[in-house]
This record gives C-alpha cells, structure tokens and sequence, in this order.
C-alpha cells in the first residue's frame, strides 16, 4: 500500500500497523448449498465481491500486509449457540448439502477456495460463535499483540457481520476502512445505507 499505486496509500503510511480483516467469506454464506441460500437468499449477490477482495488480498500479502479471516460458526455440539440466535436463525446445526450448516469444521464453515488462507500459517483464522468477530474471540488480543491500529475492512454481509465488527472495533479505538466493493449484502438496500 505504500508502494505501487493504490488508492489508501495516503491513509496507509506504516502498513505494520494495518491489518486486512476478511470477514465470513465462507461456503455457508457465499456458496449454493450453503446456510445462506437455504434461508432464501441468493449467493450471487455475496459472491460478486470474491474477485475484488481477491485483489486486495493479493496486493496485502505481496506488501506484507498482516492477514487475518474470521468464520462465523458453532461448536458442533452447539453448546455456544444462544437460545435466541437458534430461535432466529433456523437451520442452524441441521444437516444441509454438504453437511451441518453453520457448524465448525463443517464445509459450510471453509472459506471459499479463492480466499483462502495462506498455507504457510502465517494468516490468523478467527472463528467466532456471533455476528461480531469482537465477540467472545481473542482478535483484539491479537491486534493488539501485534501493534494493529488500523483494519482495512472486506466482508459478508455488509449490515450484519461487517457492520458489528467495525462498530466494535471503533468502539475498541481501531480506525476502520471498509471498501465498499468488497463487502455486500444479500439485499443490495442494506447494504447501500
């Protein structure tokens, strides 16, 4: 970001203090089969922001970006699945295409084969039982650990996962970027506002 011309190089000048947060880029959200596509939604409308985001991810780890994904999943006894979260969000744990959805170690739960994480272990992988990757995780243990102050922010959905993620992290007193391109909703109003 501080070489080459990218557009948040001026706002980026000491990339050791930044991190690329991708956030739920999961087969559950983004793939047919998957827990989003059995609420009702469509996944094309998630799956156009993979190539952007593949972009950015390509550019942070060529510049040494600091990497970290987060999924969104349940422990497979659902034992950290609130009583409200199971009422609302039917489906959850039940078996769907391609195994238990929403549940950890499951496929539904891998990150899209575009966006996956380094082999070499060098990208954290958050996973966390809410909508915020703050919740009930050690991610700002670890941005703190390794001096992060700024998130540069790509992720699904953009009204629920991104946007308690980022409230939360401003409230922690991270500066956030979130880039609109690489970042939606499975209804593009929400997503807009």
């Amino acid at each position: 970001w501080i070489d080459g011309d990218f557009p948040l190089n001026s706002l980026l000048r000491d990339r050791s203090k930044v991190a690329l947060l991708l956030i739920d880029f999961q087969n559950d959200f983004l793939q047919i089969g998957g827990f989003g596509e059995k609420l009702g939604n469509d996944v094309t409308s998630l799956r156009r922001v993979i190539a952007p985001t593949k972009s950015v991810l390509s550019h942070a780890r060529s510049v040494g970006v600091r990497v970290i994904h987060t999924r969104e999943g349940h422990r497979p006894n659902l034992m950290d699945l609130t009583p409200l979260k199971g009422e609302h969000c039917n489906g959850i744990g039940k078996e769907g295409l391609h195994g238990r959805l929403m549940v950890r170690s499951e496929w539904g739960n891998d990150i899209v084969p575009e966006l996956m994480p380094a082999t070499d272990g060098s990208e954290c992988v958050i996973d966390k039982p809410g909508k915020s990757a703050f919740f009930q995780t050690d991610l700002e243990f670890i941005l703190r650990n390794t001096n992060i102050d700024t998130l540069i922010v790509c992720g699904v959905t953009t009204e629920i996962c991104v946007h308690s993620t980022v409230r939360d992290a401003t409230d922690r007193g991270f500066k956030c970027i979130v880039l609109d391109d690489c970042t939606a909703s499975y209804f593009d109003e929400f997503h807009s506002v």
